[in-house]
C-alpha cells in the first residue's frame, strides 16, 4: 500500500514552491513525520514531513523543479513499515553501527535520567538533520556548541564547509564559534568555500539562485523602482542606555529570566516616536494612505544562512521583558529553522541592526508595503563636545530610509530626533514623553 506525499499548504497567497533537496532516497526507511524533502518558497525554506511510516518510493519530481501546493511529489510504501519495525532491535539494546563514532553508542543512563542527556549531540533538530543528510556527515564526529553540547546548524555548516581530508570536524575538533556573525541570507547568494587555484589557473562556478534569493532580488528592485526612497541620519549618545543596562541587567534577568538587551529600548523608542509621526508607521495602498494604530515591528535576526525577519506584533503595548523574550525566542528558532511563515508575514515597520556585524553606517532599503526602515549600527567611542569640553562618548549612527511619497523630510527628521531624545534619556520611555 502506498501513501501519497503532497506539497503542504505553505501560507496565505503562496501557491507554489521549489523542491530544494530530497532528504530521503528511494528505498530509505521513513518514520512518521520525519522530514523527507525541503521546499523553498518566496519567503522561507520549509520541510515536508512524511505522512506515514514505511519505505521511500520513487521521486516524482527533481530537485529544482517548481511544484504547486497539493501536488504529489513521491509515494511511501507503508507495507514495509511493520516488517521494518519488527526487525529493529529493542530500545534497551545498544546499537553501534559499523564505522560510527565512539559516542554513537548509548551509555547506561543513571536511574530516572533520560539517555538523551548522555548523548545530547545526537538529538538533532529537523534543520540540523537535513544538513547532516545533505552533506553525508557523521554527527558523532562534530562537537556541538549548543545547549548541553547539542549540535547547531552553525556547527554542522562549519563541518560541511571544512576540507574533507583532515578537517577539524573529521578529527572531532570543535567547530567555529556559533556566535560568529552569519552572512545575510536576504543580502547575498549561497557562499562556497574558497579553494586556492594552481598557478595560472582561473576558475569560475555557477550557482543557481534559490527561489528565495530570486524573490528578494525582485522585491528589492521593485522597492527602488516604485518608492521614492530617501535616507536621513542622526547620531545617539548611548551612555544612558548602557548605564541603565549595567545597573539593572542582573535584577532584570533574575526577575524575567532574560537578558536586558538594546533592542527593547529601540522598539520602545520607535513606538514612542511613531505616536508623533504616524506616517512612518503607515503604508500606501493604491491612492490611499493606510494608518495603523498598532506597531508590528519586523526585526532582522541572524540565522545560519543569514537574516530572517520575523514580526513582533503589537510592540507598542509590550513591556521591555516581553520584547526581549519575543526577540530571543525568534533568534533561537531562526537558528533551529523552526520559524513559521505567519511569523514572518506582515509588519508595519522594520528595524535592522547592522551593528552586530560591525557596520558603521548604511542606507537600509524599505520592505514594501512598509514606508520606513530603521538602521542601527555599531557603538563606538567618538569625541563629542559636552559643556564646552571634548569628551569621549559611546555613539551610534541611526539611519531612517523612508518613502518620500508618504513621508516628508521634516517628518523623517522629527522621527529620528524623538528617538534620539528617548534613547539619551530613557526615562521618557516610561512617562511617555
Amino acid at each position: 500500500m502506498a501513501t501519497e506525499v503532497k506539497v503542504p499548504t505553505l501560507g496565505e497567497s503562496i501557491t507554489e514552491a521549489t523542491l530544494g533537496a530530497w532528504l530521503k532516497q528511494p528505498g530509505d526507511a521513513v518514520a512518521l513525520d520525519e522530514p523527507i524533502a525541503s521546499l523553498e518558497t518566496d519567503k522561507v525554506a520549509i520541510e515536508v514531513p512524511a505522512p506515514a511510516a514505511g519505505t521511500m518510493g520513487d521521486h516524482l519530481v527533481k530537485e529544482g523543479d517548481t511544484i504547486a501546493v497539493g501536488a504529489v511529489i513521491a509515494h511511501i510504501d507503508t507495507a514495509a513499515a511493520a516488517p521494518a519495525a519488527a526487525k529493529a532491535p529493542p530500545p534497551s539494546t545498544p546499537v553501534n553501527p559499523k564505522g560510527a563514532g565512539e559516542n554513537i553508542e548509548p551509555k547506561e543512563a543513571p536511574e530516572g535520567a533520560p539517555a538523551e542527556e548522555e548523548s545530547p549531540h545526537l538529538t538533532l533538530s529537523p534543520a540540523v538533520r537535513r544538513i547532516v543528510l545533505e552533506h553525508h556527515l557523521d554527527p558523532s564526529k562534530i562537537k556541538g556548541t549548543g545547549k548541553d553540547g547539542r549540535l547547531t546548524k552553525d556547527d554542522v555548516l562549519a563541518a560541511a564547509e571544512a576540507p574533507k581530508a583532515g578537517s577539524p570536524a573529521e578529527a572531532g575538533v570543535q567547530a567555529p564559534e556559533a556566535n560568529a556573525p552569519a552572512a545575510p541570507q536576504q543580502a547575498q547568494a549561497p557562499t562556497k568555500a574558497w579553494t586556492p587555484a594552481s598557478a595560472g589557473e582561473r576558475k569560475e562556478e555557477r550557482v543557481r539562485m534559490t527561489r528565495l534569493r530570486q524573490t528578494i532580488a525582485k522585491r528589492l528592485k521593485e522597492a527602488q523602482n516604485n518608492a521614492a526612497i530617501l535616507t536621513t541620519f542622526n547620531d545617539v549618545d548611548m551612555s544612558a542606555v548602557m548605564d541603565a543596562r549595567a545597573k539593572y541587567k542582573d535584577l532584570f534577568e533574575k526577575k524575567h529570566g532574560i537578558r536586558l538587551g538594546f533592542m527593547g529600548f529601540f522598539v520602545k523608542a520607535v513606538a514612542l516616536a511613531a505616536q508623533d509621526v504616524p506616517a512612518v508607521n503607515a503604508s500606501i495602498e493604491g491612492d490611499e494612505i493606510v494608518y495603523h494604530d498598532y506597531l508590528d515591528v519586523s526585526v532582522a535576526v541572524s540565522a545560519p544562512h543569514g537574516l530572517v525577519v520575523p514580526v513582533v506584533r503589537d510592540a507598542q503595548a509590550m513591556t521591555f521583558a516581553e520584547i526581549e523574550k519575543k526577540i530571543a525566542d525568534f533568534g533561537k528558532r531562526a537558528k533551529d529553522g523552526t520559524l513559521t511563515l505567519d511569523e514572518m508575514q506582515g509588519g508595519t515597520f522594520t528595524i535592522s541592526n547592522g551593528g552586530v556585524f560591525g557596520s558603521l553606517l548604511s542606507t537600509p532599503i524599505i520592505n514594501p508595503p512598509q514606508s520606513a526602515v530603521l538602521g542601527m549600527h555599531r557603538i563606538e567611542e567618538r569625541p563629542v563636545v559636552r559643556d564646552g569640553q571634548i569628551v569621549a562618548r559611546p555613539m551610534m549612527y541611526l539611519a531612517l530610509s523612508y518613502d518620500h511619497r508618504l513621508i516628508d523630510g521634516r517628518e523623517a527628521v522629527t522621527f529620528l530626533v524623538r528617538m534620539k531624545e528617548a534613547l539619551e534619556d530613557p526615562t521618557r520611555l516610561l512617562i511617555d514623553l
